[in-house]
């Protein structure tokens, strides 16, 4: 029996590979310094607040360190390792949200919210503060989170059955989540007109978004919620990265579309209304983070969605340190800082693209 000859390697080929191998190093170092700088942005997002903590003085805390005063302590494990802890939980769900949403749609500027998910919640939250409508088996320091929450993930679950009645795709999914935003904002609006002034302020000011509420078992749930998605968003990665070629290039791949953007927009749904449920609406993280990881890493998803997820991560603990430091003494929802910082952020990137040939 003749021994196999060996196969000749071409040089333009060994410059491809080493090409590839580069640029996944790459694409690691920058994941990695994300992770880092979500860490920094954990640690600055506790020393800011009018107790002016230094960074020592937080580390200590957290590690019950010798010469920490009894107040600093509490502080930083009841008030302010909540709310940091939060802030990234919150942004990691938005912003791989935000990715896989403009992956299966194919729309550079669709969002969690882009299909109903916060106007949805809203009514939700709404119908508990005005007129005490909730879910009966929960208590009352859950009501409105409950009902935020069922409203959330209930308008996906209704806008996933519309669209496969209809046999539509992503045109037509987008077409009736805009149908199901104009229909819960007219219904909020209802709402509202029935309200007293005090339970209106207390609605407007859930809308803003803000993490004071936080509290270790929103953030045990959350963090549930993440951990248990990521794997399965990570698993469809290499689909998703086909997808984004066309719908018919993924499909001569034996990918099934309609599949896939079922149990997307269903781990979409679930991200999107749990951190909804406990912060209210903060707008344009997941918009524009997943945007921000893609100018840093590329198309290739195994490396984009948990860009996106550490890119969200990072804006929103910066929101809260803005929130904080913006105007002194005063504590600013965390929604609207991130929209006005998402605003210019936003244009910005349309601009890129106008200017792309």
């Amino acid at each position: 029996m003749s021994p196999t000859p060996p196969v000749e390697v071409s040089e333009e080929s060994l410059r491809m590979l080493s090409s590839y191998e580069r640029l996944v190093r790459r694409r690691l170092l920058v994941t990695v310094a994300l992770a880092a700088l979500a860490g920094i942005a954990l640690l600055l997002d506790m020393s800011t607040g009018p107790a002016r903590l230094s960074l020592g003085q937080v580390a200590g805390a957290l590690v019950g360190a010798a010469g920490i005063d009894e107040a600093s302590s509490v502080i930083v494990w009841q008030v302010r390792l909540p709310a940091a802890v939060m802030a990234l939980l919150v942004g990691t769900a938005l912003s791989l949200a935000g990715a896989e949403m403009q992956t299966i749609l194919d729309n550079p500027l669709a969002s969690p919210f882009t299909l109903g998910v916060s106007a949805a919640a809203s009514l939700g939250a709404a119908l508990v503060i005005i007129l005490g409508i909730g879910l009966p088996f929960l208590p009352p320091g859950l009501l409105v989170t409950g009902n935020a929450f069922v409203f959330a993930l209930g308008s996906v679950l209704l806008l996933q059955a519309l669209t496969r009645r209809s046999r539509g795709g992503p045109a037509m999914l987008v077409l009736f989540g805009i149908a199901l935003v104009f229909t819960f904002q007219a219904l909020l609006a209802l709402v509202q007109f029935v309200a007293s002034a005090d339970a209106l302020q207390q609605l407007v000011f859930w809308g803003m978004g803000s993490l004071a509420r936080a509290d270790w078992t929103s953030i045990a749930i959350l963090a549930a919620v993440v951990g248990c998605v990521l794997p399965f968003s990570l698993s469809a990665s290499w689909r998703l990265t086909a997808l984004r070629l066309g719908e018919e290039r993924a499909r001569s791949y034996g990918i099934d579309v309609g599949r896939l953007r079922f149990f997307s927009l269903l781990r979409v749904s679930l991200l999107a209304a749990t951190a909804v449920a406990f912060t209210g609406t903060i707008g344009f993280v997941g918009l524009v983070g997943p945007h921000i990881a893609r100018m840093l890493i590329g198309e290739d998803h195994r490396f984009l969605l948990p860009a996106s997820a550490l890119t969200g991560a990072v804006m929103m603990s910066a929101a809260s340190i803005a929130s904080k430091s913006l105007v002194p003494g005063l504590l600013l929802p965390v929604g609207i800082v991130t929209s006005l910082v998402g605003l210019p952020v936003f244009f910005l990137l349309l601009s890129r693209q106008a200017a792309r040939p």
